[in-house]
């Protein structure tokens, strides 16, 4: 069984001061590479699981959606940083498995690579990434202001990375 890191994207990865509608609109926090880099030298699995409501609001669509997480990983694997998978939910008002705080992104991601719950982190900036990492059984970090069913708060991503790798 591998470890993993569960990463949300807006708000942990990149500045979500405006909303990511298109690739232009991705402007990557500037300790985001370097957090990434020691989570993978430290043999983590790296995952994206993002609520992405904005497609069934119609704000943007899946294609959109897609242009934007190439180009994220295009930039990431010029850093030779390897994200093993990334997993949206497209829904906003229809009920589903998959939208944060549910748990179904991350189940499905540790069913489809043999991941250790246990032994992973789900790292985010709200309450519901916080629920959805502790439903799925991984130990959880809150980016921000602190929450009170988180296991860890921290300020930004490279303070997660540095705590992960050092517990």
């Amino acid at each position: 069984m591998k470890k993993a890191v569960f990463l949300d994207r807006d708000g942990v990865i990149n500045d979500n001061k405006k909303p990511v509608n298109k690739p232009e609109d991705l402007i990557l926090y500037p300790w985001t590479i370097d957090a990434l880099k020691m989570l993978s030298k430290a043999d983590f699995l790296l995952f994206v699981v993002t609520n992405q409501g904005g497609i069934e609001m119609g704000y943007f669509t899946e294609d959109d959606l897609h242009r934007i997480h190439n180009e994220m990983t295009k930039i990431f694997q010029s850093e030779k940083i390897s994200i093993h998978d990334i997993a949206y939910c497209p829904h906003f008002k229809t009920k589903c498995t998959c939208r944060k705080p549910s748990p179904g992104m991350l189940l499905e991601l540790a069913k489809k690579y043999h991941i250790d719950l246990k032994s992973s982190y789900m790292v985010g900036d709200r309450e519901m990434d916080i629920e959805a990492g502790f439903k799925a059984g991984c130990k959880t970090i809150k980016i921000g202001k602190p929450c009170k069913n988180a296991d860890y708060t921290v300020y930004n991503l490279l303070e997660a990375a540095k705590l992960i790798v050092h517990l």
